[in-house]
């Protein structure tokens, strides 16, 4: 008898071990599936949306933002000079990685669905298109595109000969079917400055790009468009 009630006691612990067990996996599995319907709730109302998990287009962007992504702009159809658009940079920003591997396409369904971001996506701002020549920096500070002075009131702060639109002395010139890409945030974005003297020289294929954001969707109390402004020649300025 005894050693039947220490069976007993043996059978009852065990069930409540695994009922701790199966309602800590049973929350986690709500969690996700949570997760999952929220992110298709927003892709039904939105479109494609992208994650952003980097500070480097600040102020414009903030890690977590959630951007809708206008796919019409794919392959680079209609990008302009100021545009944020997200791109593939592997093999510039980022290096090849087999495009069949588990990791990569895991990484590619979760940032379909804003619930991730891909170690190959970039977002950036446009700043030079083909045939156009982009310098840094004028005497104030500005970037030179053709040999004007560009405004760029997207960047939050003013720009001046202490404080430089970026740090550096350098020049692209844009060939066909490229393009120049730049943070928001310059001091703190891996973007066409840090492949300068590489293999394509930091210039980016226009057809790498996935689409235009354009505009926050998530949290709401950031919602509304992406700042888009063209960084104009200042008036006056030499065409």
């Amino acid at each position: 008898m005894p050693g039947s009630g220490g069976s007993g006691t043996g059978r009852g612990a065990t069930p409540a071990r695994g009922s701790g067990g199966t309602a800590w996996w049973a929350w986690i599995g709500l969690t996700v599936a949570a997760a999952v319907v929220a992110a298709a709730v927003l892709r039904a109302l939105t479109g494609p949306v992208y994650l952003i998990p980097s500070g480097s287009m600040e102020p414009t962007l903030h890690p977590g933002d959630r951007v809708r992504v206008d796919a019409s702009a794919a392959g680079g159809e209609g990008v302009r000079r100021g545009d944020v658009v997200v791109f593939d940079g592997a093999g510039s920003l980022a290096p090849y990685r087999s495009a069949g591997s588990l990791e990569r396409g895991l990484e590619d369904v979760a940032r379909s669905w804003g619930l991730g971001a891909s170690g190959d996506a970039f977002v950036k701002r446009v700043l030079a298109l083909p045939g156009d020549r982009l310098e840094c920096c004028a005497p104030d500070g500005r970037l030179l595109r053709d040999g004007a002075p560009v405004d760029e009131p997207y960047l939050g702060r003013p720009v001046t000969a202490q404080d430089p639109a970026a740090d550096g002395s350098w020049t692209f010139e844009v060939p066909e079917g490229r393009m120049v890409v730049l943070g928001d945030n310059r001091s703190a974005s891996r973007d066409s400055r840090a492949l300068l003297g590489g293999a394509g020289g930091g210039l980016i294929p226009l057809e790498r790009v996935e689409g235009r954001a354009a505009e926050v969707v998530w949290p709401l109390d950031r919602r509304g468009p992406v700042d888009a402004s063209a960084p104009e020649a200042a008036p006056g300025a030499a065409p």
